[in-house]
Order: C-alpha cells, then sequence, then structure tokens
C-alpha cells in the first residue's frame, strides 16, 4: 500500500509523539517498563495505519506497570553487568582482551535483537501477562532467523547512534526506533504471529 505525502508525515508526526510519550513517562524509572510497552503498542496501531486509542492505551500501560518494573529491573542488571564486562576487559583486568571484548560486542547485539523483539512482540498483543512469552518468542526467532534479528539489532543500534550525536532527538527517535523494530519484524520475520 502506498501512502501520500499527507499520510507519511501524519505517520512520523503520530511515531515521534509516541517517542516523547515513552521518553518523559518514563522519567520516574519504576514506569519504564510500562512506557515502553505502550508505546510498541501505540507504534504497532499507527503501523496499521489505525488510530491510537489513548483510554486502550491508558489502561494498557497501567496493566504493566508491576511487570514493566520487573522487566525494567531485569534490563538493567544486564546492561550493567555488559558495561561491567566490557570495562574490566578493555582496561585488562580480565584476561582475554580483544576476543573477550569481540564476544561482549555479539552478545550485546544478540540481547539487543532480543530485546527490540519482545518489544514488537508485546506490541503486537494485548495481555498485559505476555512479558514471559513475548521473551521466548523472541529468543526463539532470533535464533531462527538471525539475519531478522541483525537488522533489527541494526536499525536499533542508528537510532541509539543518532541520539547519542544528537541528543536533543533522543526522545523523538524512540518513536521511531520502535517503528522501525515493527516494519523490520513485519518485513523480515516468518510467521510473526501476534501475541
Amino acid at each position: 500500500m502506498r501512502r501520500d505525502w499527507s499520510e507519511t508525515i501524519t505517520v512520523a508526526a503520530d511515531v515521534a509523539l509516541v517517542g516523547l510519550f515513552v521518553t518523559v513517562a518514563s522519567v520516574p524509572l519504576v514506569t519504564l517498563g510500562a512506557a515502553v510497552r505502550t508505546g510498541s503498542s501505540a507504534v504497532g496501531v499507527i503501523a496499521r495505519g489505525e488510530k491510537v486509542s489513548l483510554p486502550a492505551m491508558w489502561r494498557l500501560f497501567r496493566a504493566s506497570l508491576v511487570r514493566g518494573l520487573l522487566a525494567s529491573l531485569a534490563a538493567s542488571a544486564l546492561v550493567l553487568l555488559l558495561v561491567y564486562n566490557v570495562g574490566a576487559v578493555a582496561g585488562g583486568r580480565v584476561p582475554g582482551g580483544s576476543p573477550a571484548l569481540a564476544g561482549t560486542g555479539v552478545a550485546v547485539v544478540v540481547l539487543l535483537a532480543i530485546g527490540m523483539l519482545t518489544l514488537v512482540r508485546l506490541g503486537r498483543g494485548t495481555s498485559p501477562s505476555s512479558w514471559r512469552e513475548a521473551l521466548r518468542w523472541a529468543a526463539r526467532t532470533a535464533w531462527r532467523q538471525p539475519g531478522a534479528a541483525a537488522a533489527v539489532a541494526g536499525v536499533s543500534a542508528v537510532a541509539a547512534a543518532l541520539a547519542l550525536f544528537v541528543p536533543l532527538t533522543a526522545p523523538l527517535l524512540v518513536g521511531y526506533a520502535l517503528y522501525a523494530a515493527h516494519a523490520v519484524t513485519t518485513r523480515l520475520v516468518k510467521s510473526p504471529s501476534p501475541a
């Protein structure tokens, strides 16, 4: 389906607003998981060409608070562990040098792909209790379709790099990263059955 320029601008503006919402809703940190899941769901609705229902998104956000907090804590612990590992290897405190650093880099890419695929799967579902199922699906998808997983990680890494170089755009890029992950998953992942 081909969109005209006004539809493209509307979608771009809606996705940017989702990015702003996710950023603002994540400020307390305990709401990070719920905000990202709700943002992914909103982007999924936008990608299908439908209107986002604010009351439905609010219900999803509230229903996702507890499980989102647990997911945020687990993801934060994993990120801290990876950052510590990279620092230890790069600083020479751990043997292994370049091969260990390359292995850690591969692990980061795989985990980024799994994380973004999990968000895409959550964004396609409606059940607030499907975090574990979404993670399982994402891990299976990354294992069985490494090219698609690499593409999802790639678009996410590009958005992160842009946010790093132009920090003012970071809130907008959150929405665009979610949209890109949805688009790549739709195109490349075989049988991305909804949650």
